[in-house]
């Protein structure tokens, strides 16, 4: 069984896997965009979202008028039976920007089968996929702050992403992604909830407030099938020694989850951190943008890495985040200086290995710096290195996945496709990992079952502009004209001037058969060369 996210709110439920809404159970027409917006004001329903991120999300920044983003609005509150004078749904904050206002409740709904189209249906998420019930496995999740925290308060988030971090470099313990983790947040969600959402049976809580010049932090573990506390602890220090408390915190935790590694393999494995808190806590605000793949998140990454670079120097994470950054500029042809981007990815990822050898996300950058040069055998080698330091590094063991997709090891592509989807359930990138296993099935000609994942991957909300493309191509060679068409329309709708070069030179595939047979459906769907 595939767990998929459901929020309800009043007598609605929104089904992200389904892509659909219903009222009372039954579904309620709305158009893909519409949809789009409902879903991405539900899942940022704790912050005010702007108009202009809202431009760059749904329209990748292309030029359209107020009107169009009025409409959509209005087709959402009126299918909600809404209006802009109640507003019991969305909130319009004039001059700013828009904010879903009534109270959501997280939900999972277990799915057998679910339906492309009329004619198809695909297979639950493979045994492979499966959390198995012999092996121990947490979550980590974001510690609430209590009060005002100040400048302090990216500890709530970076605190718990080390623990992940740490935990991760062992081998026993199954240790959830922080991008799924991370979006259950930290309004102390029930223990019966987090297990029930993650497949976990132990979760990390935790709250931390600042008093004067003191910073007291409390930690609970508990165990999800009973939600009963099986630990906790409350640790107080200065705030003036915050890095060394943080340390001794990761070191209890580590202890009492009866971890026995000797001190000098934890010295190794203990993750690299500046001594300045504002460079600290500009790379951890950084991280909240890099995964929403679109110019405006992007740029404002760049701004805090930057930022995080130039307060501490020797920061490695900073400089693989910059590197990240510069990556995604070039694989979505955010800019046409390509090749300039690359370089960037390549020259920040460099100096963070150097900086840290031994930090897997430093590891990672450096390996899909080489990606995009076409050269997957050196991309491949720093990816396996990546993931040899922190085995359950699920976005590691995703772009693993897809250059062993580009070179044709279709067997172990999915092996680890399935890994990183059950590493990471709720994972950002979640999409993706499902267009990828789409080409998976059609790297062994079954298009029908191919056709499915890339369809799942493109209907989810996040999903970016290449996606799309994958499902236009894979659609065209199952046979599926309409949605054929209808992926090529919107691919170039949100970006006209994409060419074969473009999708060729984001997916470098040397597997002949897979690049002949996307070529041709891409071509006879109008793309040029």
């Amino acid at each position: 069984m595939l767990r998929c996210m459901i929020y309800s709110f009043g007598e609605y439920e929104l089904d992200l896997a389904r892509v659909e809404l219903r009222k009372e159970g039954q579904p309620c027409p709305l158009e893909p965009q519409v949809f789009a917006l409902l879903a991405y004001l539900v899942e940022n329903r704790e912050r005010l979202v702007s108009r202009d991120e809202i431009f760059e999300k749904l329209w990748e920044g292309r030029i359209v008028t107020d009107s169009a983003l009025a409409s959509r609005i209005k087709s959402a509150r009126r299918v909600l039976g809404d209006d802009g004078q109640a507003q019991r749904y969305i909130k319009t904050i004039h001059g700013q920007g828009l904010r879903f206002v009534a109270p959501v409740r997280r939900e999972t709904d277990l799915v057998a089968k679910l339906a492309v189209s009329d004619s198809t249906a695909p297979d639950a998420l493979p045994d492979t996929a499966r959390p198995k019930a012999s092996r121990p496995s947490i979550a980590v999740l974001p510690f609430r702050p209590l009060g005002d925290a100040g400048a302090y308060v990216t500890i709530a988030e970076g605190l718990p992403h080390e623990l992940i971090t740490e935990l991760a470099r062992l081998r026993w313990l199954f240790v959830v992604a922080r991008s799924s983790s991370f979006r259950l947040g930290s309004d102390n969600p029930d223990p019966l909830d987090v297990g029930r959402l993650l497949g976990v049976r132990y979760c990390l809580s935790g709250m931390i407030e600042v008093s004067g010049r003191r910073l007291i932090v409390t930690t609970e573990l508990a165990d999800t099938r009973q939600g009963e506390v099986v630990w906790g602890e409350v640790y107080t220090g200065s705030v003036d020694d915050v890095h060394a408390m943080r340390g001794e915190i990761r070191s209890k935790i580590l202890t009492s989850l009866e971890i026995q590694i000797p001190l000098h393999e934890a010295a190794d494995a203990r993750l690299s951190v500046p001594e300045d808190l504002d460079a600290w806590s500009a790379y951890h605000l950084g991280l909240q943008h890099i995964y929403h793949f679109n110019r405006q998140d992007n740029m404002k990454a760049a701004e805090l890495f930057g930022r995080a670079v130039q307060q501490d120097p020797g920061f490695a994470r900073a400089h693989a985040g910059l590197s990240f950054v510069h990556f995604q500029t070039a694989f979505l042809h955010q800019t046409p200086d390509t090749s300039g981007e690359v370089m960037l990815a390549r020259r920040f990822a460099q100096r963070a290995v150097d900086l840290d050898p031994l930090d897997p996300f430093a590891n990672f950058t450096m390996g899909r710096s080489f990606w995009l040069e076409g050269d997957l055998e050196r991309a491949q080698s720093w990816l396996e290195r990546s993931t040899s330091l922190s085995p359950n590094y699920a976005q590691g063991i995703y772009a693993r996945a897809w250059t062993e997709i580009m070179e044709g090891n279709i067997t172990d592509a999915r092996h680890h496709l399935d890994l990183a989807m059950r590493l990471s359930p709720l994972d950002p990138l979640y999409y993706a990992m499902m267009s990828a296993r789409g080409f998976t099935h059609m790297g062994e000609g079954d298009y029908m079952q191919a056709a499915h994942w890339a369809e799942r991957g493109a209907r989810a909300p996040g999903a970016h502009v290449l996606i799309a493309m994958i499902a236009a191509g894979i659609h065209r060679l199952a046979g599926n004209k309409a949605l054929a068409r209808f992926w090529a329309d919107d691919v170039k709708t949100r970006r006209a001037q994409l060419t074969l070069g473009d999708f060729f030179g984001a997916f470098p595939m040397r597997s002949e058969f897979m690049r002949s047979q996307m070529s041709k459906a891409l071509q006879d769907l109008g793309f040029s060369n």
